[in-house]
């Protein structure tokens, strides 16, 4: 028995079957790039082992407690950590064994092939995972997590990782980055700059955490010129620090703005003083997008631009949970308008690359891929969170490539908080690529030895490139 199907994503027809099993067998041994995610740094710093099954696959999870919650199993009897410190869950194998027990919900989605995927390839279960198999499921992981070939390090050379970036906020000390580069081990752990607590008005403690900018850099960051001057020199640190190559930008909208230094001045000091209205902090964050590529000009970094997520869309989970916990929902977004004022400054520049991705696929084909097929500054970043899947994956390329071809885009990242979801995520993208690819040979709109170029440029060379790794 077996949890996954050699043939999975393939297309059904035997010949275009048979192009893309031999364009998926070209890329194997190309190792894994995954210059976007949120796995812990502290791992691979320590190198202690991960503590149980339940903490390796279902509290990091996004995908996983969500999923769950939608069907009423409480938050709490997950293990996921109230604000408050109030009573969750502590007991491993009682969270694991709802998980199993749920195990079914997760039939059709990318999570339950992601999971599959890491159950029979990393640990060797071929059996379902089910409420009768739960405990055999843990005891099983449990042992493997205790030995030498399961900690982390030893599972980021299984996985043929070539570079991982993490993502820190601004004010972080960097510690765990610091801590991996003086270990002397081999693996590249890079951090990635997420500055979005010292550029969003809204984020809690905003006048705080620019007070703690200050202390960090020695600048006046109470001061338009001495704020932009701390921003550079963080962005120096995490570059000297933690081998940073990418700041990146989760905003409720794509929002940019080129504001008159006086006008930014006066902006800045109102949102210090905490008086910014909704559309003042929205301006606030869309001129700190144009002020991000300008610093990228100089000092190299690419600027990711994740918009279009309604963050924390539950004012209760948000109230109990805090920030970050899946309840995220994607919204529609403007990007034509959005985007012009910073276009208008930088978007000729060759030497910028700003990678842009969206939660609003309507836009794909009448914003997003006109835009990148014409401004040398953009890449087209993969789906990410919902349309991270095959589905997402495949309509990406079909609304996309047809405008921007494939070498305005910016290969795939998993944005992944699950270490081990990471090789399986890999594996259903280059998958899915090889199918759209093996269409386009089979029905003549591209040559077969092409494919195979493309092929690995969309596995491996363009993430590099858009990257600069």
């Amino acid at each position: 028995m077996s949890l996954t199907d050699p043939h999975r994503l393939f297309p059904t027809d035997p010949a275009t079957r048979g192009i893309a099993r031999r364009l998926f067998n070209s890329l194997e041994g190309v190792p894994i790039i995954s210059p976007h995610g949120h796995c812990d740094p502290r791992w691979f710093a320590e190198n202690g082992r991960f503590p149980n099954p339940a903490e390796l696959f279902v509290i990091p999870d996004h995908y996983v407690f969500r999923m769950l919650t939608s069907q009423g199993v409480p938050m709490t009897d997950l293990g996921i950590p109230r604000i408050d410190g109030g009573e969750t869950e502590t007991d491993p194998r009682a969270i694991w064994r709802r998980f199993a027990e749920h195990k079914h919900l997760f039939r059709g989605t990318p999570s339950g092939m992601w999971l599959d995927h890491s159950f029979e390839h990393l640990f060797g279960l071929t059996e379902r995972l089910s409420a009768d198999t739960a405990d055999m499921y843990y005891d099983h992981i449990d042992a493997k997590l205790a030995t030498e070939e399961f900690r982390p390090r030893a599972l980021f050379e299984r996985f043929n990782i070539e570079v991982l970036a993490t993502t820190e906020g601004a004010l972080d000390d960097l510690k765990w980055h610091k801590a991996i580069k003086e270990s002397g081990w081999s693996g590249n752990v890079v951090t990635t700059y997420r500055p979005d607590a010292v550029v969003d008005p809204e984020f809690e403690g905003f006048a705080d955490n620019i007070g703690k900018l200050s202390d960090l850099t020695g600048e006046d960051a109470t001061t338009w010129d001495g704020y932009l001057a701390a921003h550079r020199a963080r962005r120096a640190y995490f570059q000297e620090h933690g081998g940073a190559v990418a700041s990146d930008h989760g905003h409720a909208t794509a929002r940019t703005a080129n504001l008159g230094k006086a006008d930014a001045a006066a902006l800045f000091a109102k949102a210090l003083k905490g008086e910014c209205s909704a559309e003042e902090a929205d301006l606030f964050r869309g001129q700190m997008l144009t002020e991000m590529a300008r610093m990228s000009l100089d000092d190299g970094m690419t600027l990711q631009i994740h918009a279009g997520s309604r963050r924390g869309h539950s004012a209760q989970v948000a109230a109990k949970h805090g920030r970050d916990m899946g309840f995220d929902i994607p919204g529609r977004t403007d990007y034509v308008g959005a985007l012009k004022p910073l276009l208008d400054e930088v978007g000729l520049e060759p030497n910028l690359t700003v990678i842009l991705f969206t939660l609003d696929e309507t836009v794909y084909g009448r914003e997003l891929a006109p835009l990148a097929g014409a401004y040398p500054a953009l890449k087209l970043g993969p789906p990410w969170w919902f349309f991270d899947s095959y589905e997402g994956i495949k309509r990406f390329r079909e609304t996309t490539t047809e405008t921007c071809g494939f070498y305005n885009t910016a290969g795939f990242n998993d944005d992944t908080r699950a270490f081990c979801s990471i090789p399986a995520r890999h594996d259903v993208a280059r998958r899915t690529d090889c199918a759209y690819l093996a269409e386009l040979v089979a029905t003549g709109r591209l040559h077969e030895d092409e494919a195979f170029e493309v092929a690995r440029e969309l596995t491996y060379d363009l993430a590099k490139s858009a990257y600069g790794l």
